[in-house]
């Protein structure tokens, strides 16, 4: 084989690009402007400061030097103060005793203490990897052999009774013990979560600075656990655990109520910063953008929503770096998040944003997302209402394809074809400049891996964050001003544009750092370096972004231009008002195309001006297209523009005037790595779906048109059309798709008729080789009369008349998959937040709690909805819209913000309660939310489907349903939906206020019912009133005269009810005046066993300590059932319950006493049962003993003639029953039965009991190290 020549000489600048922005060649030539005296903040994930590269900067101070989780993800409630220590020890939240160190200086003696529950502070993969550790080394290994073991002896048992043909008691009940030993294991098994560990925290203040010590071991020595002191005055960092590599730091809030643990909810925000100022003095080429700079770390993803920002997390952040430009200027911020907004110019976060950046001069760098390759795509920020942040977009260079991607070959240059287009829906640039999107730098150390390869937009905001650092580094050293603004400015103008690029893709092109350090220190006195101009363009936007019809007239738009001015907290206002008196400029106007009329000139001074442009639409051919109206100092041209105005017009392509079947047709297109094909339709008004067609273009062999060796390529198709104030992602299909020569490709898309759509394939970027396309567009519809949501009332039927598009086959199908009950809050409280909330200068945000209960009657999927509030974050009034789902014992069961479809939990049945946390400095406007309705929606546990009909007449019947038809052109179709009939409905679905919710199509195309979807509405009436023929015999009974023995009886009924409520001598008072007035009275003696001996009360349920009751006690219990026993006949009750139907004219009345006395009888039983377990206990002999157990014994065999042991009412006694006779299994059995009613630690305590008697040690550490995480002493913080 000869040998190939290896080239050993790795393009090391592709893993971390540089070279394409001239950052290489401006730090060659000034090297000590590589970000120094400059710190850069990071609105992120978190990031790691143990991390490669990101310990110290080129001058060796420490990197990060400011670390916050905004999120409240890792707030612990510090409240509890603790003085007292015994022996060295202190009891924590859990109840363990912690173990308090000497070498601890604790000058006031105050230990604060608190919980931290670390599963939510871990990533998904790290909380994975450490539940796979823990049931690998910590679960499998016992459950295993006990399983084992259980079945053994299980086997030896039968094969020892099976000689046997008839059990005894006894073999029955140890045969019932094993079985259940095995059940149980079984079923822990097959039921395993692992909630994860529960650590205790131990906060105090040492003199200097606040310590914070982490119980990892969760047995209370602190010792072994992570001890650090404030971040900000010590920069201490470790991992929480050696196993899972999470860097934690510590903060605290609130004079020391608040504990702030750091940790990170993914690893983006540390690559982020790699790539901004990472640096790595052996391995220069990994340096990052600014290897100077620093960086302060603000956490606003938060780790219990996966690590989606919040409005509470944004506001925090950005209240955090005005209080840090007080001391520690931070200079520029980079934001690699972002959301789409429903619409452009609104918005509190949007409004606080705007002040960081006029008010404390922080250059802002935002990504401009990954949802392309359609326009209008770029999300919020940077869509916010001030014009001030500095979006990018994401630019792949061939170095970085063959270095980064391992591509086979090089392509030219330009956008990856996943990068967010402009404009935003208002028109606004979105981008102001484009840099590359992807890199090999550090990752998070709980990754456990050194770097790795990410791309996205993401990684492009902070090159230009890292170029700002380093631009301001040196503008710095030279001692120049600039200005948020004209830094942006700056970027824009010297960018290098792409020719081959799209402008929406690439904002001014790609960052020249070089060129813009020339426009900075040259013209760093121009007039408006200090301001921004707010553009008005028509209604209230940034910009001109028009989707005209063909042959439209040309528009008149009128623009309006404002000067805005920096005013930098720290300076005076008479500093700000020189500058606006002074302020003036002279302008000429130019348009890069010739289809823009513009004004020549505008002579502008600080007062808002306007202008007139026209736009003539009606020559352009059909596709997108853009211009700009720059706007030049003519005193300096050089400089380039002042600002500009982007224009965007999206010109419809005609439709073929062919009414039977409208469609696009494009035959042999050439497709290139990253080609783009944009087409802009209005589809016809009857259309309501799309199906686009694609296919490999066949040779004239039979063979298909592609580059040899290529059978087929990857294509991203993106099918949009935006509606009024609704975002990009309401109205579209974005999907990959896979083009081979096997058959074409057919994709199917929801479409609004009469709106402009827009319809993208674009060859992906990274898919070599090129390949000829068919590919066409067909229209198809079925128009209901009703718009997106079909609403049926529960009291007549529920109408729709279709329209067809082209002839289509009709089939409706209507489900309803969702119940949707109202809720109240039964709780609202409004508060002012602590000084971590306040807006300088002195802004109070306050926040509301509300509180709402509910039921859960079956298990089933939950997802609470905020429907006022819901789908809002950036262009939301308020900031925030947080929820947290508990169970009945405050365990913390899910958590969501403001996008409902993400968060959903499975519940079993049972209590639980939902706190909503929102957030504003105006409390008037919190206080309308206080009676804010909340929907929690709950899955069916079997769709409800809705019957069609084609005529009132068989609606209302029932008779002939509808089936198919097919609908013409040009007619009608009406169909008639029946309500649902009441006996598909729990009634636990039928209340006031409650609607029922699902999904209705009508095509019969496949295509078509995948993506022709409505949205359906079922009102809920009220249940119906049915009187059974018992009920009337009721009622007629309580119309008779009452009597002088209806009155005794009602003031023994009511005596009966509170006795169990009195205690001590009132008790006796009572009981002893209802026997002597009802001798025969059984209710009585029952209600007193229940008053000294509640059948349900946890404390009193078994274990292996001796009783704390005495002989005497045991003994009065078991007199007084035998009271209630022998007051029961028997054999009557037993024939009674052996009557399967009971034809006697007053059966319904003998029924009613007869369940009574076995009610009777059933409660009298496990009391006595449970005061001769506890006698068994207490007796000295073995022979006292032994006749208690004869008696144990008749009395089990009594009481199950009548019931067994997993009643609800008996199956305490059946606990009891077990751990008399060292029954573990059958014990653990009935417990979990117990459990599944609901959440008790006393019975969780009672597992945990068995278990070790069982010798299951996993199983009892697993369930005992559970309990503080099911079992809390209060709700979490927000």
């Amino acid at each position: 084989m000869a040998d190939v020549p290896i080239d050993c000489d790795f393009p090391v600048w592709g893993l971390m690009p540089k070279k394409e922005t001239g950052v290489v060649s401006f730090l060659n030539k000034y090297p000590n402007y590589d970000g120094r005296d400059t710190v850069i903040a990071i609105f992120d994930s978190g990031v790691d400061p143990a991390a490669a590269g990101l310990t110290i900067t080129s001058t060796g101070k420490t990197k990060v030097i400011e670390r916050f989780d905004c999120s409240g993800c890792g707030d612990v409630d510090t409240s509890t103060v603790v003085r007292k220590v015994v022996d060295g020890y202190i009891t924590g939240i859990t109840g363990r005793k912690l173990k308090i160190q000497e070498s601890w200086k604790n000058p006031l003696g105050e230990w604060r203490i608190g919980v931290i529950y670390p599963f939510s502070l871990y990533p998904t993969k790290v909380k994975e990897r450490i539940q796979e550790h823990r049931k690998e080394h910590f679960w499998d290994v016992g459950h295993k052999t006990a399983f084992a073991e259980a079945n053994k002896r299980l086997q030896e048992f039968e094969s020892e009774v099976s000689k046997n043909s008839m059990l005894s008691p006894e073999d029955k009940l140890m045969k019932e013990e094993l079985e259940a030993r095995v059940e149980v294991l079984q079923s822990a098994d097959k039921k395993y979560n692992d909630l994860g560990p529960t650590y205790d925290c131990v906060l105090f203040h040492d003199g200097n600075v606040w310590r914070a010590c982490i119980d990892t071991s969760e047995s209370g020595d602190l010792s072994t656990g992570p001890l650090l002191g404030e971040y900000s005055i010590t920069h201490e960092h470790t991992h929480l655990t050696p196993l899972d590599e999470m860097t934690v730091t510590i903060n605290v809030h609130d004079e020391g109520n608040i504990l702030e643990v750091v940790s990170m909810c993914s690893t983006h925000g540390t690559h982020v910063a790699a790539i901004a100022a990472g640096y790595f003095p052996e391995e220069p080429d990994r340096n990052g953008v600014a290897p100077g700079a620093q960086i302060v770390s603000l956490t606003i993803g938060d780790g219990r929503l996966g690590s989606m920002e919040t409005g509470t997390a944004l506001v925090r952040a950005c209240i955090k770096v005005m209080e840090l430009c007080k001391k520690n200027q931070i200079d520029v911020i980079n934001m690699s998040y972002g959301e789409h907004a429903h619409w452009s110019n609104a918005g509190r976060i949007g409004d606080i944003i705007s002040t960081v950046v006029n008010r404390y001069g922080v250059s802002w760098v935002v990504s401009g997302g990954n949802h392309g390759p359609a326009l209008a795509t770029v999300g919020a920020p940077p869509d916010i209402a001030h014009p001030v942040l500095i979006g990018v977009g994401a630019y792949v260079s061939p170095e970085m394809m063959s270095a980064a991607y391992s591509m086979r070959a090089r392509t030219p240059p330009g956008a990856f074809s996943w990068s967010s287009r402009g404009p935003c829906p208002d028109g606004a640039a979105g981008l102001a400049v484009c840099a590359p999107g992807g890199a090999v730098a550090s990752v998070a150390r709980f990754t456990l891996r050194n770097s790795q390869l990410m791309n996205g937009t993401s990684m492009a905001a902070p090159h230009v964050a890292g170029a700002v650092a380093v631009l301001m580094s040196g503008l710095k050293a030279k001692a120049l001003p600039y200005s948020p603004y004209s830094v942006k400015r700056a970027l824009e103008n010297s960018a290098t544009y792409l020719n081959h690029v799209e402008p929406w893709a690439q904002g001014c092109g790609l960052l020249n750092v070089e060129k813009a350090f020339e426009i900075l220190t040259q013209y760093h006195e121009q007039p408006e370096r200090d301001a921004t101009f707010n553009i008005s363009c028509g209604a209230n936007t940034k910009g001109i972004f028009l989707r005209p019809r063909p042959d439209d007239s040309p528009r008149d738009i009128a623009i309006t231009v404002e000067p805005h001015f920096l005013q930098r907290d720290s300076e005076t206002k008479e500093a700000v008002i020189r500058r606006q008196i002074q302020f003036g400029i002279r302008l000429a106007l130019t348009s890069s195309a010739e289809w823009v009329s513009t004004p020549s000139y505008l002579d502008l001074t600080n007062a808002s001006r306007a202008l007139s442009v026209r736009v003539h639409t009606a020559h352009l051919p059909p596709g997108p297209h853009f211009a700009s109206i720059n706007a030049y100092d003519v005193s300096c041209v050089e400089k380039g523009p002042v600002f500009r105005v982007p224009v965007t017009v999206l010109q419809p392509q005609p439709l073929p005037l062919c009414s039977a079947a409208p469609r696009l047709c494009h035959n042999s297109v050439l497709f290139k790595p990253a080609t783009i094909h944009r087409h802009i339709v209005i589809p016809p008004l009857e259309a309501t779906w799309g199906v686009l067609k694609v296919s490999l273009v066949q040779d004239n062999q039979g063979g298909h048109s592609a580059t040899a060796g290529e059978a087929g390529g990857r294509f991203l198709v993106h099918c949009m059309q935006l509606a009024p104030l609704r975002s990009c992602r309401t109205h579209e299909t974005h999907k990959m798709i896979s083009i081979t020569n096997e058959a074409p490709t057919l994709l199917p898309f929801q479409i609004i008729g009469g709106v402009t759509l827009e319809v993208v394939i674009a060859k992906y970027w990274a898919n070599l080789g090129e390949m000829c396309v068919d590919y066409s567009l067909e229209f198809h519809g079925l128009k209901p009369d009703f718009g997106s949501k079909l609403t049926l009332p529960a009291h007549a039927l529920g109408a729709v008349v279709l329209s067809s598009l082209r002839a289509q086959d009709v089939q409706p199908s209507a489900q309803l998959k969702h119940t949707e009950p109202l809720y109240r809050p039964t709780e609202s409280k409004i508060s002012p937040l602590t000084t971590r909330d306040v807006i300088p200068p002195s802004r109070q945000i306050y926040q509301m709690i509300n509180t709402y209960t509910f039921h859960i009657a079956k298990p089933t999927e939950v997802a609470p909805i905020v429907s006022l509030l819901c789908d809002m974050l950036y262009e939301s009034e308020f900031e925030s819209q947080m929820w947290m789902l508990y169970n009945s014992s405050k365990q913390l069961m899910a958590v969501g913000d403001a996008y409902p479809s993400k968060y959903s939990v499975k519940l079993e049945k049972g209590e639980y309660t939902v706190r909503l946390s929102v957030r504003h400095e105006n409390k008037t406007l919190l206080e309308r939310l206080q009676d804010l309705p909340l929907i929690v929606q709950q899955r069916l546990a079997q769709p409800i489907t809705l019957d069609a009909y084609c005529s009132p007449p068989n609606a209302l019947t029932g008779g002939k349903k509808f089936t198919t038809a097919t609908l013409s052109s040009g007619n009608l179709l009406p169909l008639y939906f029946t309500p649902v009939p009441t006996d598909k409905l729990s009634r636990s679905n039928l209340s006031l206020g409650q609607t029922l919710t699902g999904t209705v199509t009508f095509a019969k195309d496949e295509l078509g019912r995948r993506v022709d979807v409505y949205q359906l509405q079922y009102m809920v009436c009220e249940p119906p009133r049915r009187r059974e023929t018992r009920d009337k015999e009721r009622e007629k009974e309580r119309e008779k005269a009452k009597s002088h023995e209806d009155y005794m009886d009602a003031i023994k009924e009511l005596s009966t009810t509170w006795l169990p409520k009195l205690e001590g001598d009132k008790l006796e008072q009572v009981y002893e005046e209802l026997v002597e007035k009802f001798p025969g009275y059984l209710g009585a003696h029952v209600a007193y066993l229940q008053a000294i001996d509640p059948p349900t009360d946890g404390n009193k349920l078994p274990s292996l300590a001796e009783p704390e009751v005495t002989t005497a006690w045991c003994e009065q219990l078991v007199n007084i059932a035998d009271k209630v026993v022998r007051g029961v006949e028997h054999d009557k009750l037993l024939a009674f319950l052996g009557i399967k139907n009971d034809t006697r004219p007053d059966a319904h009345k003998i029924k009613q006493e007869q369940e009574k006395q076995r009610a009777y009888l059933i409660e009298a039983l496990c009391r006595k049962g449970t005061a001769l377990c506890r006698l068994q206990a207490l007796a000295a002999s073995s022979a006292a003993r032994e006749k208690i157990a004869e008696a144990l014994a008749a009395n089990l065999n009594d009481l199950l003639k009548f019931t067994d042991l997993t009643d609800t009412k008996v199956i305490h006694y059946g606990v009891w029953h077990c751990f008399a006779l060292k029954h573990w299994g059958r014990s653990i059995k009935l417990l979990n039965k117990i459990l599944e009613e609901k959440p008790s630690r006393e019975v969780e305590e009672r597992l945990v009991t068995a278990y070790t008697q069982l010798g299951w040690t996993h199983l009892a550490e697993c369930t005992a190290r559970a309990l503080p995480a099911k079992y809390p002493p209060g709700f979490r913080p927000f």
